[in-house]
């Protein structure tokens, strides 16, 4: 349910705009896309979790926050971040 150490740094150096960065909107929104896939999924078996669900709606809101920052700063960077990673907008 959770993400891997592993998965976690994977998506981190595909997604970083330079060497070491944690903290950039594109990784930050890459790390919550996979938490959601992974939740989406548990919710198939699970569809009464309502304390996961409240979480897997505030990391859908904090994605959308991002996602919205980034493409009030940069428009090319948000278009090219919603491409890789599949997301309807």
């Amino acid at each position: 349910m959770s993400i891997t150490p592993e998965s976690k740094a994977a998506l981190i150096t595909e997604y970083a705009t330079k060497p070491g960065d944690t903290g950039s909107p594109e990784v930050q929104v890459a790390v919550l896309t996979h938490r959601i896939k992974n939740l989406t999924e548990h919710f198939k078996t699970n569809a009464k979790d309502n304390h996961s669900r409240r979480g897997l709606l505030a990391m859908v809101t904090q994605r959308r926050r991002l996602l919205d920052y980034l493409k009030k700063k940069n428009e090319s960077r948000y278009q090219d971040l919603i491409k890789r990673l599949e997301l309807r907008r």
